[in-house]
């Protein structure tokens, strides 16, 4: 009787091509797994794991499951990654990125070089910048978070931290933007702390340097640099809810379309500044291709959830008159949404902007004279001048596609506030 399991001939390939995987029988590889996008090279796969996915794939490295059973699906991981316990899906690992036990890391993400969770992180749609640290016990969704210098010096969210990115009116127009593309990266921003056992409301800007103290849910922006910030806790009452009032939509459309913003900054950033790395690398060209599906897919997200506020705000609220102050941004808003979704999809062509990027490239080529061997030193040994370079041309990406909502949605005109 054959009693080999349906991935038997995948496992045997592996180990044959150098695959460390102490117990073989317990490990499940799907039908669509490529074998070529997994490497040979100091790879261990311990006992318990799935791998399934046509996209997936597994750089030199690696260690998947010390700490408890992995199932990946259609992620694409650097080298040495650790993803020690947990479920992973759609998402991208750069080099030492790393979570513990009891991750659940869903569609969307990007975690950048070293950056990780401890035991119990659930994420989805979120992008750590690197050698970003989140604790334990931590729900950070729909969030880019930035800052920090090295693993020394990095950003970190505190145990037991949530982002509330659900509404009472049921809409998840929520992303929060801590730190920013255009500076953060450039790697030279001081740290960001968010002391455990809080909270923020998004969606919420926040600028770098800024430290929560424990306890705190943060519910207004905190766009400058270098604040020590302790949240206000609120008074026992009782209030009318009032479903679809909006009374904030300005700020909320407003941190929406800042946040977008950000993404095409950085979509313009790995295309022109980080590719050439990431090809010089094992498996760069697929894990490249996953980044942009990734930020394609946060693109889509936030647009969809924009969409969706925008069909809900033109409805009246309960309330009367009192409740319809800010209708004429309201209709603006319904409908005027198709531009907005048509600026972001064909993007932003400008002679200022392309020749800002040419600039910071050329600049940037000579610095690093043509190596592509180490994004993170790289990036660390550009000039002053030169990053300034940098951040002027993605900080012109985002002004200007804040510039052209702000002309096509006049009355919520609100960025920069």
């Amino acid at each position: 009787m054959d009693i080999k399991p349906r991935c038997y001939d995948k496992v045997v390939e592996l180990i044959e091509k150098g695959v460390d995987i102490p117990n073989p029988l317990t490990l499940d590889i799907g039908d669509e797994v490529d074998i070529e996008h997994i490497s040979g090279k100091d790879v261990t796969i311990y006992p318990g794991c799935r791998i399934y996915g046509e996209k997936t794939v597994i750089s030199a490295g690696t260690r998947i499951g010390y700490e408890g059973p992995v199932t990946i699906d259609n992620c694409q991981l650097g080298p040495k990654v650790e993803l020690k316990g947990g479920y992973f899906n759609r998402s991208v690992f750069l080099e030492k990125a790393n979570m513990g036990l009891g991750a659940q890391v869903r569609e969307g993400c990007i975690l950048e070089e070293e950056a990780n969770g401890a035991h119990c992180v659930g994420m989805k749609q979120t992008i750590l910048f690197p050698f970003v640290t989140l604790g334990s016990l931590i729900n950070f969704c729909d969030c880019l978070m930035a800052g920090g210098t090295s693993r020394k010096d990095h950003s970190e969210v505190g145990s037991s931290y949530i982002h509330f990115n659900y509404t009472p009116d049921g809409d998840k127009t929520t992303p929060s933007l801590v730190g920013d593309v255009p500076r953060g990266v450039m790697l030279n921003q001081p740290a960001i702390f968010l002391g455990g056992q809080g909270g923020m409301v998004g969606p919420l800007r926040m600028g770098f340097g800024n430290i929560v103290a424990a306890g705190s849910i943060l519910r207004n922006d905190f766009p400058e640099d270098n604040n020590l910030i302790v949240g206000k806790t609120h008074s026992p009452k009782t209030i009318r809810f009032t479903p679809r009032a909006y009374a904030n939509l300005h700020r909320i459309v407003a941190n929406n379309i800042t946040y977008l913003a950000n993404l095409m900054a950085l979509e313009e950033w790995y295309i022109h500044a980080r590719r050439p790395f990431l090809e010089a690398q094992e498996f760069g060209g697929l894990i490249y291709e996953g980044l942009l599906d990734k930020l394609a897919l946060a693109k889509k997200e936030r647009m969809k959830r924009l969409q969706m506020l925008a069909e809900k705000a033109i409805i009246s609220p309960v309330g009367g008159a009192k409740a319809q102050k800010g209708s004429e941004g309201r209709k603006e808003f319904h409908e005027k949404f198709v531009e907005i979704e048509k600026l972001f999809a064909s993007g932003m062509a400008s002679d200022m902007i392309g020749k800002s990027r040419d600039d910071f490239l050329s600049s940037f080529d000579k610095t690093s004279r043509g190596s592509k061997e180490n994004y993170i030193a790289a990036i660390k040994g550009l000039p002053a001048d030169v990053s300034e370079k940098g951040v002027e041309w993605l900080q012109q990406i985002v002004d200007a596609f804040c510039r052209k909502t702000q002309i096509i949605m006049p009355s919520l005109a609100m960025f920069g506030k």
